[in-house]
């Protein structure tokens, strides 16, 4: 069902910047006054702003074009174009036990999680087709686009699991697993691929996570040979960016090597922090835009309710540099950012996976944060997930996890 929005939004929030407009700061209240400019939903789904509209794209347990059902709970996602006028969203589905798909294109038979494809009319966001890409992989979380396909990320560090599977979003079938053991094994959380260089950026979620890069010797095969590398902070060994961080700081970036990217005897971030590498407090998702590479901790900062990076990628034999853009520095203020997407004009959106309610936020370039979205099911307990746009901007994704739902929503996000 479609639900139209017609009231105006009359107010927004301007934030506070420190040291480039990319500086914001959470600072917009929770209670329900603050959301005072969402339209109630009266399907009790999906609160959203006047001129925004939302339809059920496809729900767990249904049946998909190819005879199997959307699998549970879905969570990051991509979006590709497709041929005659149509989108292709790619889909993870966070499930580590259950009941394989096919027992012999499982990449592991006693896993049932996966990666499902939901082809879009491009005008309608109407569901055209749907089938699985991939299954017996254990508990994909999130991931990120590059131009081969759709990388997705095992979110575990358990035997023969902890991979990131790149995915062919033009397959009409399920189709054999590409592991891609270069991006290293570890509780791997989001990718996201730099187009001028190749080199590929990783997170983690674990409490004492690492932030990686795989840097490929031959950039236009960016998952071949090449080498797998943790940040560090520039003249500081064991730096916490996760506590006592300002928004506005901005640190030099060294990277160093993991000699044991397999991590048969010693886990990945355990071989960087042994070097100095930097420690975050749950990485999360992370997503390349034409400034550089975001990426969120879900429960670093002062009161452990997130913060957002920017990574400013040198492209003249610099050093790279990493920023703190947002944090929530008090209790009516964001709750655990998680996915993070950015439309074509550069805006970036944030979905939260907290207290509830759980909303989708827009920050703009230019410092103002407006909410865009509310999960209204069972009083938003349920984390928002699998945040992107289809490339022409007119169209958004969502994904309400626990209830297993994807979602399209249209509006002007490109005005």
């Amino acid at each position: 069902m479609r639900i139209s929005r017609r009231k105006l939004l009359t107010s927004g929030v301007t934030l506070i910047a420190a040291g480039s407009a990319l500086a914001w700061l959470y600072n917009r209240p929770r209670s329900i006054d603050s959301l005072r400019d969402l339209l109630i939903d009266p399907n009790g789904i999906l609160d959203l702003p006047s001129g925004y509209s939302y339809h059920i794209l496809e729900r767990a347990g249904a049946l998909m074009s190819d005879g199997n059902p959307v699998p549970d709970a879905p969570d990051g996602m991509g979006c590709f174009p497709g041929a005659n006028g149509q989108w292709i969203l790619v889909r993870n589905h966070e499930i580590r036990e259950g009941q394989t798909a096919d027992s012999i294109l499982a990449y592991d038979p006693e896993r049932a999680g996966g990666v499902s494809r939901v082809v879009v009319d491009a005008k309608s966001g109407e569901r055209l087709s749907s089938n699985l890409l991939l299954t017996g992989t254990s508990r994909n979380c999130a991931g990120g686009p590059c131009t081969e396909g759709w990388l997705s990320c095992e979110e575990i560090d358990e035997p023969n699991h902890g991979y990131v599977f790149l995915c062919d979003p033009t397959a009409h079938s399920l189709q054999p697993p590409r592991r891609l053991t270069s991006l290293g094994r570890f509780a791997h959380e989001a990718a996201a691929v730099d187009p001028e260089t190749g080199i590929t950026y990783l997170t983690e979620d674990a409490t004492d996570s690492a932030i990686y890069r795989y840097v490929p010797e031959n950039p236009n095969r960016p998952f071949s040979d090449g080498t797998l590398q943790a940040l560090k902070i520039a003249d500081t060994d064991h730096a916490d960016l996760s506590t006592n961080r300002r928004i506005g700081d901005r640190l030099s970036v060294d990277w160093i090597t993991i000699d044991h990217p397999q991590a048969q005897s010693t886990p990945t971030r355990h071989q960087a922090q042994a070097q100095g590498a930097a420690v975050l407090s749950r990485g999360e998702g992370m997503w390349s835009g034409p400034r550089g590479i975001h990426l969120a901790s879900t429960d670093g900062g002062p009161i452990q309710r997130g913060q957002i990076f920017h990574l400013d990628i040198a492209r003249s034999g610099g050093k790279d540099h990493l920023s703190l853009v947002a944090q929530a520095e008090d209790d009516n203020t964001m709750a655990n950012p998680d996915n993070i997407t950015i439309n074509p004009r550069g805006d970036v959106y944030v979905a939260e996976d907290g207290s509830p309610p759980n909303l989708v936020w827009q920050m703009k370039p230019s410092g103002e944060m407006l909410t865009v979205a509310r999960n209204a099911l069972n009083d938003g307990s349920s984390e928002f997930a699998g945040l992107c746009f289809s490339p022409d901007g007119n169209w958004m994704f969502a994904n309400l996890q626990k209830e297993g739902l994807t979602l399209a929503i249209h509006g002007p996000f490109n005005s």
